[in-house]
């Protein structure tokens, strides 16, 4: 009976310890989420569906807004900066992407603003960006339905020589320059943001 109890309070005691370590975690990364959300600005086009056609579409509508709002993002300092750049470009941003839209022979109906969007963990080129709500340009073709893309739009990790998928040295250094040196290394995770018990690293294998 006494080894019985001794076995409950030590389970007791372990998953007290487990509780406050992924609490503490928690809270920590909910912290640098909405740090990190407060100095980016992100850029989501979301597709009708997830069709071939609709899915290639999508990534037109990205080729041809990118080309269009690359030179003058370069003008832009800081993310207010960006956000007037593409406030003023707006009506553009439409009309470009439902000349894309109507040149494939589509009807679809498209949509562009600046809006607080929920995302997943989402990872880009060597960057993986916490989960949580981001300010982006959203662009949305149809009923939006399909696979999303996404890039950071401040700093500038999108219009690079018309590359999407690699983060040149520029851009990375553009991003370590707006991010605190504890938020640079959350989101420079190689792919693999994951929660990390530092004081307890017999529980990674659990996460993974």
């Amino acid at each position: 009976m006494k080894y019985r109890k001794s076995v409950l309070y030590v389970c007791f005691g372990a998953a007290v310890l487990l509780a406050s370590v992924l609490g503490v975690q928690y809270g920590k990364q909910v912290r640098l989420q909405q740090e990190i959300a407060e100095k980016i600005l992100r850029f989501h086009v979301r597709a009708n569906s997830d069709s071939e056609e609709d899915q290639q579409l999508k990534l037109e509508v990205r080729d041809a807004v990118g080309a269009l709002l690359g030179e003058r993002m370069k003008a832009a300092s800081d993310r207010s900066a960006c956000e007037d750049v593409i406030r003023t470009s707006m009506d553009e941003v439409v009309e470009t992407a439902e000349r894309v839209i109507e040149a494939e022979g589509c009807d679809y109906n498209v949509t562009a603003q600046l809006a607080m969007v929920d995302f997943p963990v989402k990872t880009y080129g060597d960057y993986t960006f916490p989960a949580g709500t981001y300010e982006a340009l959203e662009i949305v073709i149809g009923e939006g339905e399909g696979h999303n893309w996404w890039c950071v739009m401040y700093p500038n990790m999108c219009f690079s020589d018309s590359v999407y998928e690699v983060v040149d040295e520029d851009a990375k250094e553009s991003l370590r320059k707006v991010l605190t040196e504890e938020e640079y290394r959350e989101v420079f995770t190689e792919g693999d943001y994951q929660v990390r018990f530092r004081y307890l690293p017999f529980l990674d294998g659990l996460m993974e």
